[in-house]
């Protein structure tokens, strides 16, 4: 028997997402429609879909099957109707604020300018994640490389970190980590320290953080102010380096980096200014535009 398209939409939201209730966020549709239009397709193909979890669900064999046969067909359908009716789609762009803020949001600008419509939200890389794959956003600047089902993510970016102090305390402290000099952080548990002790020395960080401010940019102006030490980004400080404003403790080779991520939800791209803003995106970051 035919099935219906929105039958199949809805189906491929359940599969990508592994949520029911993420499904109909992205599909503006209530739970119990949802529920009510899976149940319809496994009684028109009598078989099982999907197993129901604790926590969302997990599609069987057959529905892994037909995933395959109709996300293209469907993606491409839905490029297609995107590109010929134009809806003035909105772009939610999640990441950090930082990274955001220093480098993405310039990159922006010309499409801005063009028309684009922008809704920005700042957060941790995993919740911005859950969010994208529930549909609340298009598109996310990941810190760490995404291992949801239903979104797909392309190395974009690497960071590279400095350990940066401002110069009085340099002079004060010849090996200010050594000696005990204030650590400034992100989090109490020293993530962006951790990963870069674990790279230079192997090892973990044996200081703690006498301040911690969950902003990078707090966390910058505080190094300026003399009161500590810290790990940066070199994004963030690199115009203070060169400036003498602040000075790199140590300039190790290779330099500690960590890989950036640009992450789209699969299917997401049939979306004309989704893809617009990817491809740009991604471009500009690997060509390594001044950040």
């Amino acid at each position: 028997m035919p099935l219906s398209l929105d039958l199949l939409r809805t189906f491929l939201a359940v599969h990508r997402t592994g949520s029911i209730t993420a499904a109909a966020q992205t599909l503006g549709l209530s739970q119990p429609a949802v529920t009510a239009q899976i149940k319809a397709l496994e009684a028109a193909l009598d078989r099982p879909l999907f197993d129901r979890l604790p926590r969302g669900v997990a599609p069987t064999a057959v529905a892994d099957e037909l995933a395959r046969r109709v996300a293209g067909a469907l993606d491409t359908l839905d490029a297609v109707i995107g590109s010929e009716l134009p809806t003035g789609h909105t772009l939610h762009l999640g990441g950090p604020a930082e990274f955001l803020t220093e480098v993405v949001l310039p990159l922006l600008a010309p499409l801005v300018r063009g028309g684009l419509r922008l809704r920005v939200t700042f957060g941790l890389a995993d919740d911005l994640l859950q969010a994208l794959a529930a549909g609340r956003l298009d598109l996310v600047v990941s810190t760490i490389r995404p291992r949801l089902r239903g979104v797909r993510a392309e190395a974009a970016y690497d960071e590279e970190f400095v350990l940066v102090a401002s110069p009085e305390l340099a002079v004060r402290h010849p090996d200010p980590v050594r000696r005990g000099a204030p650590v400034i952080a992100y989090a109490e548990d020293l993530p962006i320290i951790r990963r870069y002790w674990r790279t230079v020395h192997g090892t973990r960080p044996a200081m703690d953080a006498q301040v911690v401010i969950p902003d990078l940019r707090g966390v910058l102006q505080a190094v300026r102010a003399g009161m500590g030490v810290s790990v940066l980004p070199a994004y963030l400080c690199r115009r203070d380096l060169a400036a003498g404003v602040l000075v790199a403790l140590a300039r190790p080779e290779p330099p500690p980096i960590n890989t950036g991520y640009l992450a789209v939800r699969s299917g997401g791209r049939a979306v004309p200014a989704v893809t617009e803003v990817h491809d740009h995106l991604l471009e500009r970051l690997r060509a390594g535009s001044p950040y």
